[in-house]
């Protein structure tokens, strides 16, 4: 909490000395603090753990290092070092006025729908919302529905898809088989979708109930039918702070071909390390990076990949991306893709039996369904269509119904089933 005030004041005050005519002592004020505290807190172990690695490989003395090897990670600070980042900036750059009401800025900094989860919040969004809100039976409808799909996302798909998930990435890969590592992955695929938009869903939700609109985090990502085309839609709030606030900042692609590779590089090298201290993570957002280098490649020589296999594509780079995102180690993430296409090994069908149970399988399938727009599209069809629109206002009651009830059940099994680290729920 002290560090969160800390950081609301100081960007506060940042606000103040740009619009007072500091303007660059403002900014670069705000950008050390919260970059430095993000290195501190974030970093520090992950820094001090290669380095006594490499201190160890040279037989030299690492007890220094050891000192930075076990700091806490402050819940939310990836976001809300961002969020007030992004207000200096918009400052500096003339797109909002400074705010002179710190009760004003720290209700922004410390907004708890979407504090620890997303999605990133600029100023400008609610601005106008801090000082006059407007809290009505409607949008406070609109709140509870958004919620409880974002609970029901979270609690029926991506905790069942995590079952499986985990069950395959802790087989030692000799126990393993090209089909379980490809339900793994797959699984994994759907548990961070449903569980980062479920998460953005309940943040947005929760805002509509005390009067806020949040900005859309997930747009269907995996219909994309490019990497580009996946980052536009998917944690859209972060894609577009990265573009905005560090892309264009380096000079986007507004100069050599050369430079922009470096650009796109050096943000999903950020990317990357922002999701989290690791090797894999960094892998991970280079791994990206270099997909889009590629993409734009053969966009500037006029190349393009057919529809259906520019799908195919994306989602095969995707899932292959994945592994190195859950994985713990660079190691455990090769070894992993290796027994995906290892078509030797004969499979478990016993653990499969275990994992693959029939709530599973059905969360799967209704996980491929809702990763598409056909239920948007279905839902958009009745409401325009007015003969049906009290067919529809009784459907989207008892759906919410069906949704509630169904979370009950789910909480009363966690909390009956806590002794059995394998079972989630049952329907």
């Amino acid at each position: 909490m002290l560090l969160i005030l800390l950081s609301a004041f100081v960007d506060y005050s940042s606000g103040l000395l740009i619009h007072y005519g500091k303007r660059k002592l403002g900014l670069y004020l705000s950008i050390i603090f919260n970059v430095g505290i993000l290195l501190y807190f974030k970093y520090a172990n992950f820094i001090s753990g290669n380095l006594i690695d490499a201190l160890e490989v040279l037989n030299m003395n690492s007890e220094n290092a050891l000192k930075f090897s076990n700091i806490a990670l402050p819940l939310g600070i990836s976001f809300y070092t961002f969020q007030t980042m992004s207000y200096t900036i918009d400052v500096y750059r003339g797109h909002v006025k400074a705010s002179k009401n710190f009760i004003d800025f720290a209700t922004y900094v410390t907004l708890f729908p979407q504090l620890i989860a997303g999605p990133i919040v600029r100023y400008a969004v609610i601005e106008k919302e801090l000082k006059n809100r407007q809290v009505t039976t409607s949008l406070f409808y609109e709140g509870v529905e958004r919620f409880i799909i974002g609970l029901s996302k979270k609690m029926i798909i991506a905790n069942n898809c995590a079952l499986l998930a985990d069950g395959v990435f802790n087989l030692p890969p000799t126990e393993s088989s090209a089909v379980i590592a490809w339900l793994g992955i797959i699984a994994y695929s759907f548990q961070i979708y449903f569980d980062f938009s479920g998460y953005s869903d309940m943040a947005i939700g929760l805002g509509k109930m005390f009067g806020f609109n949040f900005p859309e985090n997930f747009n269907y990502p995996y219909i994309a039918k490019s990497i580009r085309e996946f980052w536009r839609r998917w944690h859209i709030t972060l894609s577009t702070w990265f573009r905005d606030y560090l892309y264009i900042s380096l000079g986007g692609n507004r100069k050599s071909v050369c430079r922009t590779y470096i650009n796109l590089i050096l943000v999903f090298l950020i990317t990357g390390l922002w999701h989290g201290a690791s090797w894999t993570f960094v892998f991970w957002g280079l791994f990206h990076g270099l997909f889009l280098i590629i993409e734009r490649a053969l966009e500037t020589n006029n190349r393009k990949l057919p529809s259906a296999f520019s799908h195919i594509y994306v989602i095969f780079v995707l899932i292959i991306s994945w592994v190195f995102f859950r994985s713990d180690t660079m190691a455990d993430a090769f070894n992993y893709i290796a027994s995906m296409f290892n078509f030797s090994l004969s499979t478990n069908w016993a653990f499969l039996n275990f994992y693959l149970t029939k709530e599973v399988i059905f969360v799967l399938i209704a996980a491929v369904f809702l990763s598409t727009p056909i239920y948007k599209k279905i839902v958009s069809y009745f409401q325009l269509n007015k003969s049906s629109s009290l067919n529809f206002n009784i459907f989207s009651s008892l759906k919410l119904v069906g949704l509630f009830m169904l979370l009950i059940i789910c909480f009363t099994y966690i909390a009956t089933d806590s002794y059995n680290p394998f079972i989630y729920f049952r329907f």
